[in-house]
């Protein structure tokens, strides 16, 4: 099935690299936002340290509460096995979560520095279409983590 014809043209292409080029720098823009917003305003209170070294203040507790944080909550196992929840799920979210702004704005280079050339170099489209789809996974996957862990130990 060929593509209308309107999408061939030149001022087609144009008006079409003007939406890629918007969206991916504005994705890229936002994933940057959403990850700092995390890093330095919402997991300064995930990672509080007020239960104590043998996290006494969770004892007996069946959420965090004012003398224990979700991480301490996590790391005490007062409600089942869950210090993995901390060890894997919350350093993979804090950390591996950084790739994903990296890998967005990598995208969007690729789109501004090839343009049109998107259109006729499918090694440089497929490129850019891998990056940015692995940005997007590189942030469902601590997104996931996120939910799962909030679930296990709640914020309060």
């Amino acid at each position: 099935m060929e593509p209308p014809s309107e999408t061939v043209t030149a001022q087609g292409a144009q008006e079409r690299m003007g939406r890629l080029i918007a969206g991916t720098t504005v994705m890229a823009g936002l994933v940057w936002a959403t990850v700092l917003t995390g890093t330095w305003l919402v997991y300064p209170w995930y990672r509080e340290k007020l239960a104590g070294e043998e996290f006494a203040g969770c004892q007996g507790l069946e959420v965090p509460g004012d003398t224990c944080s979700p991480r301490d909550f996590l790391l005490s196992n007062v409600s089942g096995d869950t210090q993995d929840w901390h060890k894997f799920g919350m350093e993979w979210k804090e950390h591996i979560a950084w790739f994903s702004p990296l890998l967005a704005t990598v995208a969007m280079f690729l789109v501004l520095y090839y343009r049109r050339g998107l259109m006729r170099n499918h090694t440089a489209r497929w490129i850019t279409i891998g990056v940015f789809v692995l940005a997007f996974v590189t942030a469902a996957i601590p997104g996931v983590f996120g939910a799962l862990i909030t679930k296990a130990a709640p914020v309060r």
